[in-house]
């Protein structure tokens, strides 16, 4: 059985070869494709797990083609980078990305990105509540809706999946570690960092105040904690 389809998104010849070669040795199904442009036809045209998507592409470049793609795909998708910088990093998530990867990098390295990236949390109908409403924004879990002031705002598939766990166990104090390990899997426990990109993420999407947060609390020196208005939620 395949591991998934991967689609890349690079305009240099030798890293689509490199990646064709050792994705499809790791069992993934591979195509690719030079252009913003072309990437997106076979988008429409086919179905895949997940892009790895250059930011340098020449054109409209990888940024905007995340957009694009992200306003009607939930595709989980890697951009592939130069740039280190959180602001850098910021962007990329803000533009749809799930992950983002600096290049130069190792293959086992990406493929650890890869496997997390593809990961989705296991839930049950009783794992938290279907539907939560908070001052400004309602959550629906189950149509993997953030409706924010009327309007619907896009969460990328792995902030929606930081964001169930948390509600999920709303109240609670969660420690890095474990939202790290629960979310992208046992090998990114020790990224705090990496989480810390995300929660300002989702502060900005849900928070009425991302400056004085009401939901999405710090705990110093140990994680996180979604405050819900009624405990009993």
């Amino acid at each position: 059985m395949s591991a998934g389809r991967i689609l890349v998104v690079d305009d240099e010849p030798q890293i689509r070869r490199v990646m064709r070669m050792t994705l499809t040795g790791e069992g993934y199904e591979v195509e690719d494709a030079r252009t913003s442009d072309e990437a997106l036809e076979k988008l429409r045209a086919g179905r895949y797990d997940l892009m790895l998507l250059d930011w340098n592409l020449p054109g409209i470049g990888g940024l905007e083609t995340c957009r694009q793609v992200r306003s009607t795909s939930d595709i989980a998708i890697i951009m592939l980078t130069i740039r280190n910088t959180e602001h850098d990093k910021v962007q990329a998530l803000d533009a749809g990305a799930d992950d983002f990867i600096t290049k130069p990098f190792s293959m086992p390295e990406l493929l650890a990105r890869i496997r997390a990236a593809l990961r989705r949390v296991p839930t049950s109908p009783e794992a938290g509540p279907a539907h939560v409403t908070l001052e400004n924004a309602e959550i629906d879990f189950q149509a993997r809706k953030l409706i924010v002031g009327g309007n619907e705002v896009r969460l990328t598939p792995k902030e929606f999946d930081l964001l169930r766990y948390m509600v999920t166990h709303a109240n609670k104090a969660i420690p890095h570690r474990e939202l790290l390990q629960a979310v992208w899997g046992p090998d990114h426990g020790d990224q705090v960092d990496y989480l810390r990109v995300f929660i300002k993420q989702l502060r900005r999407k849900i928070e009425s105040r991302p400056d004085k947060p009401r939901h999405i609390l710090t705990e110093p020196w140990v994680g996180y904690r979604f405050q819900l208005t009624d405990p009993s939620l």
